[in-house]
């Protein structure tokens, strides 16, 4: 591991570690070139003398790279780059966002609600015939769904994917798919159907689809964009907050006391991670 040298504030450098080197020297390999998606890394032992690294922080750093989805342990047979595609490497997003804190929520609410609306509009001028009979089907979906909360999760997240993908843009999709995550949803249909508003809401993923089949993108931004900001409205109740319009909060809470807020912690809707690589170590064929 590297040392510091002597001295405060700027003039203090933090110790990098020789796993954080033996990244970013695969790291570079990639980019250059050098290690393609769908090549095989080196054996452990050629790799660590390339790198100038020993065999464990080597180790180390396969580890990490497996879970960001960039190398792939395949036992038997080696280690690979993946295919490196926004889906495999942007994945980790929606992991990242359910753990988030009530206050980075909102943040991510506003993101979404400045992303979608534009992709919705860049779907109307994309969109096949296929694709619009899928959304159809998500929205009739939606509205035998009635009350179930679950379903209507479930059928919601599909009908917003659905329209997403059909920007063609991988990296747009697998962005938005991870920013309205499932907890998230989850919540704001749960606040929905309490009130009995959910027939509000399916009315405003009508104007969407309409504003799809009509292949109008002014059109299908505006409806995606006020779907949002009902959606957001309901999530900030959801919350346990009450801000007004003009931007002053009257309180605000985390979601798990009386008020009738959702309970933040209730996780029931999440997915563990991959545990398919026990160990992360080399395995490549000498």
């Amino acid at each position: 591991m590297s040392t510091s040298p002597s001295g405060t504030g700027e003039d203090m450098v933090r110790p990098v570690s020789l796993t954080d080197v033996a990244i970013s020297r695969i790291r570079r390999l990639i980019r250059s070139g050098r290690l393609p998606p769908g090549s095989r890394l080196p054996s452990e032992p050629q790799l660590a003398a390339q790198l100038g690294v020993s065999r464990n922080p080597l180790r180390e750093a396969v580890k990490a790279l497996v879970v960001a989805r960039v190398l792939d342990v395949r036992r038997g047979d080696g280690t690979y780059v993946t295919s490196l595609e926004p889906r495999l490497l942007l994945e980790g997003v929606g992991l990242a966002i359910e753990l988030l804190r009530t206050d980075a929520l909102r943040e991510v609410v506003e993101v979404r609600r400045l992303l979608e609306p534009v992709a919705t509009g860049l779907a109307a001028t994309r969109i096949s015939a296929a694709g619009l009979a899928e959304i159809r089907g998500h929205l009739e979906a939606m509205r035998a769904a009635s009350d179930d909360v679950e379903k209507l999760t479930r059928f919601d997240a599909a009908f917003h994917r659905a329209v997403v993908a059909a920007t063609g843009n991988e990296t747009l999709t697998t962005l938005l798919e991870g920013i309205s995550t499932r907890t998230l949803r989850l919540r704001t249909w749960r606040g929905l159907v309490e009130a009995d508003a959910a027939h509000m809401t399916l009315a405003e993923h009508e104007a969407i689809y309409d504003a799809l089949e009509a292949r109008d993108p002014t059109l299908a931004q505006a409806t995606a964009l006020m779907h949002l900001n009902t959606s957001e409205n309901w999530l900030h109740a959801a919350l346990g907050d009450t801000e007004t319009e003009t931007g002053g909060k009257t309180g605000s809470g985390t979601g798990s006391g009386t008020g009738g807020g959702v309970d933040l912690n209730d996780r029931n809707d999440l997915n563990d991670p991959p545990t398919d690589h026990p160990d992360h170590r080399i395995d490549s064929k000498e």
